[in-house]
């Protein structure tokens, strides 16, 4: 079977980025500025590394980080989420946005909370992801996959990029792989790689578990960057992040428009909602073209942002989880 989802991969320029900051200015014949280093993994002598927990949780299932390969492989993607500053950053501002509308839909499902770092790890939460493959939005379905769990994919209409439909088969489809190893890691494995390829290797190698397979690296690191987001996103401040209510991004507000007929002018029809067509792209990603053909009837519900939202005051962003304030 070959790979179902591909992936959009920001961590990987990680290192020649850090090269950069540390190099560069040596070339200049400065040191870094302070102000860009993190208090607590910066010394004297340099950087300093995050530390490895021995052992790590992830939708109620303890993985056991002593082991010399799984430790090394998890001190590899907490360090990523150390050092690729920018990437991290944004993680926590949009996770105030997107968090308060995925873990209803997970709790709904029945699924661990602790799938949203999935999400996370899958598109950086960037609402308008795509891989040089073709995965898109914030699961990164590829077209196939997508229409296999209900979305629908054509040149008008492109459902992977709608966050609460995306999310709902994305839950479909973990909950099939559950089904099948019973373990939410190694699903979580088989979203990166496919059920056929997890299936056969657990098979030709003999264990049960993903986190015990030699694979490719990028479903190896997959694993293993899922933990680490979830032990970042929960404690920020230990990887030496701290943010103000100021800097999150807040939840927006929305008015719900049904449409069941054709929309000829979608830039006609997002003024006559007092807003510009970009905005009503920004809140609509999934739709793809300026017209709405919808030539079946079909009800769509398009988002119009409030006022309140598009100029909202950062002193007042209410804050989903306290754990990412510096204070």
């Amino acid at each position: 079977m070959k790979l179902m989802l591909a992936k959009y991969r920001p961590y990987y320029f990680s290192g020649a980025l850090l090269a950069l900051v540390i190099i560069m200015p040596l070339l200049l014949g400065h040191s870094p500025s302070p102000t860009l280093k993190a208090e607590k993994h910066q010394n004297s002598q340099g950087f300093m590394p995050p530390s490895v927990p021995t052992s790590a949780s992830y939708a109620n299932e303890v993985i056991d980080l002593r082991r010399a390969d799984r430790r090394e492989r998890m001190d590899r993607e907490l360090m990523a989420f150390s050092y690729m500053h920018s990437s991290s950053m944004l993680m926590i501002k949009r996770a105030n946005r997107y968090f308060p509308i995925i873990e209803p839909i997970l709790k709904a499902a029945q699924v661990p909370d602790d799938l949203k770092y999935l999400m996370v790890i899958e598109s950086s939460m960037n609402p308008f992801a795509v891989s040089p493959a073709g995965a898109a939005g914030f699961w990164q379905f590829m077209k196939g996959t997508g229409k296999d769990y209900g979305l629908e994919v054509n040149n008008n209409v492109d459902e992977r990029y709608h966050i609460e439909k995306s999310t709902k088969a994305a839950c479909k489809y973990l909950k099939d792989a559950y089904a099948k190893y019973g373990d939410w890691l190694t699903a979580a494995a088989s979203y990166n790689a496919g059920q056929g390829r997890i299936s056969n290797e657990l098979k030709k190698q003999d264990v049960e578990h993903a986190a015990d397979l030699w694979l490719v690296q990028e479903t190896s690191r997959y694993m293993f960057r899922l933990l680490a987001a979830k032990q970042f996103l929960k404690n920020p401040k230990e990887f030496g992040f701290y943010l103000n209510r100021e800097d999150l991004y807040p939840p927006v507000e929305y008015k719900k428009v049904v449409i069941n007929k054709p929309v000829a002018d979608l830039v006609a029809f997002a003024k006559e909602q007092d807003i510009s067509y970009a905005e009503l792209k920004e809140a609509n990603p999934w739709l793809k073209a300026r017209s709405l053909e919808n030539k079946s009837g079909k009800s769509y519900t398009i988002l119009i942002p409030s006022q309140e939202s598009l100029y909202y005051n950062p002193s007042k962003t209410p804050v989903h989880y306290q754990g990412w304030l510096a204070n």
